[in-house]
């Protein structure tokens, strides 16, 4: 590693996983930030996930610490902003990675309780942490702020209520980095594609009853690059640059890792 988050303090806000046999987005991410010398705040809503991650930094020589909050209360996010304000004394990074699409459906059979819930937690998650982080980035007039969104905002498919959910967090960012970037605060958001994580795939076959086997085999074959899903470590490598020193000309993207599936639009 080459320090490229050297001295930075960094909070990860769904930084623990489901279980599974792979590695989430936001454990990967937690992980190469502070491989990459940033002190990482892992925050999630199961306090014991997130020390699980601490404790995988920590293995490898990293700093870091774990705390619990629920990134879809406005209260929580402040508490959480504050503690780390104080032990820290700045926050130079944000990583947004909660997100939620259990029980949706299309336009005619989606239900009110799913609706409710999916909008509720993808997007109250990204605006709450931002809300109070830009309190304190505005004062030290730095910082970078990373939303994980989905292809799913601007590509076909089935799913209405997380679809819609992802394409507000495009929109949320795209304002978040046009009314802070005269604070030098940068935002931008990464759309992963079909991903082998947990959440994906144990997730799915389970809803699904589908064997995990052949769902990676159906969801490999709909990726151009290679016929292969991507990792959660390419979505890390990709936050890994947005929050760093070489994307300082970078504000309000909307950044596709995702093996060209959205490049079928059009």
């Amino acid at each position: 590693m080459t320090g490229r988050l050297a001295g930075k303090v960094a909070i990860v806000v769904g930084a623990g996983q489901t279980p599974g046999e792979t590695i989430g987005n936001g454990r990967a991410t937690a992980l190469l930030m502070a491989r990459e010398g940033a002190r990482v705040v892992a925050v999630d809503l199961r306090l014991e996930s997130a020390e699980e991650t601490v404790a995988l930094i920590r293995d490898e020589g990293g700093e870091a610490r774990a705390l619990q909050a629920d990134a879809t209360r406005d209260a929580d996010c402040e508490a959480l902003i504050a503690e780390c304000a104080a032990r820290y004394g700045r926050i130079d990074v944000l990583h947004n990675n909660v997100g939620i699409g259990g029980g949706d459906a299309g336009p005619a059979n989606v239900t009110e309780d799913v609706w409710d819930r999916i909008l509720a937690v993808n997007l109250k998650s990204v605006v709450f942490p931002c809300k109070h982080a830009l309190r304190v980035m505005r004062e030290q007039r730095a910082g970078s702020i990373v939303n994980v969104s989905s292809i799913a905002a601007v590509c076909s498919t089935g799913i209405v209520a997380y679809k819609t959910s992802k394409a507000g967090v495009n929109a949320y960012t795209q304002s978040l980095a046009i009314g802070n970037a005269k604070y030098g605060i940068r935002a931008n958001a990464i759309m992963p594609g079909l991903m082998n994580t947990p959440m994906a795939i144990e997730g799915i076959s389970k809803a699904l009853g589908v064997p995990r086997e052949e769902l990676i085999r159906q969801r490999d074959a709909q990726v151009p690059l290679g016929a292969r899903m991507g990792t959660a470590w390419d979505v890390a490598f990709a936050a890994l640059f947005l929050h760093s020193d070489e994307a300082r000309f970078i504000t309000g993207v909307a950044l596709p890792v995702d093996g060209g599936q959205s490049a079928r639009v059009g």
